[in-house]
């Protein structure tokens, strides 16, 4: 247990970052999976759709500081890579 004021407030902080990373965690794992059920089904307007909100949603996230810039653009290129695919099979 903490036994001054600073490590009181740390031990806030942490609990309500923590709470907050597991929200974008978890919503990021659903973006990314809306968008590969659609490739799966072979919904190519549904892939789009799901593709144009991933896309918005990863940019947001890295302006939020939650993903670094790399890592959403790695992925928004391999969802892409993957809705354009549909059409080819």
């Amino acid at each position: 247990m903490a036994h001054h004021k600073s490590a009181k407030k740390r031990i806030l902080q942490t609990a309500k970052r923590t709470e907050r990373n597991r929200y974008y965690r978890t919503r990021l794992k659903n973006i990314v999976k809306a968008v590969r059920t659609a490739a799966e089904a072979g919904d190519k307007t549904a892939a789009q759709e799901a593709f144009k909100v991933a896309n918005q949603q990863l940019h947001s996230f890295v302006s939020k500081g939650f993903l670094k810039k790399q890592t959403a653009s790695r992925k928004i290129s391999r969802l892409h890579k993957l809705v354009n695919s549909i059409e080819a099979a």
